[in-house]
C-alpha cells in the first residue's frame, strides 16, 4: 500500500489517500505541541514511539471486540488505517484528577475520581477545543444524541480495558482523550493512543511518564515516552 496526495497534516500527525478509497496511511511525526499549538516543539523518534503504542493498543482493543480504525501497522511512522468522516468531539475520561480539572473545580491532583468523568470537547482548535455538552453537539450539527451515547459508552468500555492493561504494566491511566468517525455506517475509534494523548505515571512514584514532561518543562521527555513504549511493548 503506498501513499498518494496528502489528505491533512496535523499537529501530530500526516494522512495519505492510498489507492484504495476506503484506506488512509497515518504517518506519526516528531513534532510536539501544548496548549492548543502555543508551545512547539520536538520530541525526537515520537513517531516511531507513539506509531508501536497506538498499534498495540488498537490491537488489544480489537481483540476485547471495541473496533478502531487499524489495519495494521506498515512500517516504524505509517498506520494503515479505515478512511474516517471525524467526528468534530474529542472525549476525555478521567480516573484521576489532573490538568484542566484540577483548574476548573479544584480537585487536588492526584485525586482518585469515586467514579471515572467522561467529558465531551468540540474539536476546533479556532476556539480552543471548548468543552461541550450533548445539546452544543447537536445544536451544531456534529452528532446525534444516539451517536453522542455511543460514543460515552465506547468511551468507558476503553478506559476499563486501558486502566488494567497499564496497571498490569504497573501504570496509572490518569486520564485520555479518544476521537471517533464513521467509516461504513459504524462508529470506529481514530486518531492514537499514546503518551501524547494520556496522562500514565508510574504506579509507584506517580512519576509522569506522558506529555506533561514537555508541557512544563519537566524534561526527560524522550525517556518518558520509551519508557511507556517498553512496559507496553513488554521490551527488555
Amino acid at each position: 500500500m503506498k501513499k498518494t496526495t496528502q489528505l491533512y497534516e496535523g499537529k501530530a500527525k500526516k494522512v495519505f489517500l492510498t489507492d484504495e478509497s476506503n484506506l488512509v496511511i497515518q504517518e506519526f511525526k516528531d513534532d510536539a505541541t501544548a496548549f492548543n499549538n502555543k508551545k512547539k516543539g520536538t520530541i525526537a523518534d515520537k513517531g516511531v514511539v507513539n506509531n508501536a503504542i497506538s498499534c498495540k493498543l488498537f490491537t488489544l482493543l480489537e481483540s476485547e471486540g471495541i473496533h478502531t480504525h487499524l489495519v495494521e501497522k506498515l512500517s516504524d511512522r505509517d498506520m494503515l488505517c479505515r478512511h474516517l468522516d471525524i467526528i468534530k468531539v474529542e472525549v476525555v475520561v478521567r480516573n484521576i484528577a489532573a490538568g484542566s480539572l484540577v483548574k476548573r473545580y479544584g480537585f487536588a491532583e492526584g485525586t482518585v475520581l469515586a467514579k471515572p468523568i467522561v467529558e465531551l470537547y468540540l474539536k476546533d482548535d479556532d476556539l480552543d477545543d471548548p468543552l461541550m455538552n450533548e445539546s452544543h453537539a447537536v445544536a451544531l450539527g456534529i452528532a446525534t444524541l444516539e451517536e453522542l451515547e455511543v460514543l460515552k459508552n465506547r468511551a468507558e468500555a476503553i478506559n476499563a480495558v486501558l486502566k488494567k492493561f497499564f496497571a498490569d504494566r504497573k501504570l496509572k491511566l490518569v486520564d485520555f482523550k479518544l476521537e471517533f468517525g464513521r467509516h461504513n455506517g459504524e462508529i470506529l475509534l481514530g486518531d492514537e493512543i499514546s503518551p501524547d494523548t494520556c496522562r500514565l505515571w508510574d504506579l509507584e512514584t506517580n512519576e509522569k511518564l506522558d506529555k506533561d514532561r514537555f508541557r512544563f518543562d519537566l524534561g526527560g521527555v524522550e525517556d518518558a515516552y520509551s519508557e511507556v513504549q517498553r512496559r507496553v511493548l513488554e521490551l527488555d
